[in-house]
């Protein structure tokens, strides 16, 4: 009887699994964020300042913004060194016409002449409140918010918060790969996250128009950074 040559015939599932565990084993990788958030005070603000006067004769109108401006420029004198960006050319010259008081009277055309001052106090807000006490004492128009406010060093700033969230990430990837029994590896992909949040600004005291308000003090912010990254896990 003649013999044969014996043939193994492996089921294709059972062939897929030889082969895959023949080959390589694929590096784990696991995608997580970070967060990072640093707190500071402002010591920085911006500041506009207007002249303004109306009268239905320019020339009176012009004046009486000279008038305001020459005193403006005389009492701001001993703060000038610590204004920084300043500027005050800005000068608009506009009209309207007042309605008559009586039904028979006639129409009055009045000019509206103003000036704006423009500057910053930049990483120094002791000047603030002797500033805002002058332009009140001369009946300029300004109004102060939590917008006005900042700090001299936002980039440096935003630069802390975004290292914290990459540390962040960094430390979580640590945590679990440690309760994987494995390791936090090399970085495969990060996004960073752009934009910060600062906190709403609180004041004690807010000066806003041509109130006797004075800010005593100026609250925290915060600024934000956050990440997603994809890390190996060894």
């Amino acid at each position: 009887m003649p013999t044969f040559p014996a043939i193994l015939r492996i089921p294709g599932i059972t062939a897929a699994a030889l082969a895959l565990f023949s080959a390589p084993l694929a590096a784990g990788e696991v995608n997580l964020q970070g967060e990072g958030k640093v707190q500071y005070t402002p010591d920085s603000a911006r500041l506009q300042f207007t002249a303004r006067a109306e009268a239905t004769d320019a020339s009176e109108a012009r004046e009486q913004v000279v008038r305001t401006m020459k005193q403006w420029n005389r009492r701001i004198r001993p703060h000038q060194a610590k204004l920084d960006a300043y500027d005050d050319s800005m000068l608009s010259l506009s009209s309207y016409t007042r309605p008559p008081r009586q039904s028979d009277g006639q129409p009055v055309p009045v000019t509206v002449v103003s000036q704006t001052i423009r500057f910053e106090l930049r990483g120094n807000l002791d000047p603030l409140n002797p500033v805002l006490g002058i332009a009140r004492d001369l009946g300029l128009n300004y109004h102060l918010g939590d917008g006005n406010f900042f700090h001299s060093d936002e980039a440096g700033l935003e630069k802390q918060a975004l290292a914290l969230a990459i540390e962040d990430a960094r430390e979580r990837c640590r945590f679990v790969a440690e309760k994987l029994d494995s390791e936090c590896g090399e970085v495969k992909t990060i996004s960073i996250n752009s934009g910060h949040s600062p906190r709403p600004m609180m004041m004690s005291a807010e000066a806003s128009g041509r109130t006797d308000k004075a800010v005593s003090s100026v609250g925290p912010r915060e600024v934000s950074a956050s990440v997603s990254a994809s890390f190996e896990l060894d």
